[in-house]
């Protein structure tokens, strides 16, 4: 990935962002440390992915889930000892 000092990214940010937003992300540095990574807007970072059913086919729930221990629920909601 390409690293660019401060004062070239200045220099340069124009045609640096073009390229980013094309899918060339970079990376801005100061005194050589990298300071922070530029990349598109739309772009998913690793590991942000949608995780919705990402346990699919992990876990079963019972057919009598919700009637499981309906007696002892309905027995303290009613206020009887079990």
């Amino acid at each position: 990935m390409l690293a660019v000092n401060i004062h070239e990214a200045k220099t340069h940010l124009s045609r640096l962002v073009e390229d980013a937003a094309h899918g060339k992300p970079f990376i801005i540095a100061k005194a050589g440390k990298p300071m922070v990574k530029v990349i598109p807007f739309s772009a998913v970072e690793q590991g942000a992915e949608r995780r919705l059913g990402f346990m699919s086919g992990e876990i079963s729930v019972p057919d009598d889930f919700d009637r499981m221990d309906s007696t002892s629920i309905t027995a303290l909601f009613e206020g009887k000892e079990q």
